[in-house]
């Protein structure tokens, strides 16, 4: 199942001499989204320990809405493995297109900073 996990605006300060999104800059809204998704069923702090391959489709451009869409595809002893699409509404057109996607790893801590156990579904 693919959640909406983060809605938001790309602006000019985020953008390179060229005037596109820099690809950073929508990979740490990519990672925000994974993480929310990641805590919510680790229920417990996560952190991010890999990405496996980023695929980059499209520019985004200033006035872009980017929505990211999480879906777990894997959960282990400690870890998460989620792939992550993220779309852009055109300003100008208001038609989304899918801009980039990616699997990102997230491990869950407990509170001294250890991994902890993800724990069963449900």
């Amino acid at each position: 199942m693919r959640d909406a996990a983060v809605r938001t605006l790309a602006m000019p300060a985020d953008t390179n001499s060229a005037g596109d999104i820099f690809g950073g800059w929508l990979m740490s809204q990519m990672d925000i989204a994974g993480e929310i998704t990641a805590r919510q069923r680790a229920r417990s702090r996560v952190v991010t320990v890999a990405i496996d391959g980023m695929e980059f489709h499209q520019p985004v451009y200033v006035g872009d809405v980017v929505s990211c869409y999480t879906e777990i595809t894997a959960v282990g002893k400690s870890s998460l493995t989620i792939h992550i699409e993220a779309e852009a509404m055109r300003g100008r057109t208001g038609k989304s297109v899918k801009v980039t996607e990616g699997t990102f790893v997230y491990v869950a801590l407990d509170k001294k900073g250890r991994p902890c156990p993800v724990p069963a579904a449900g």
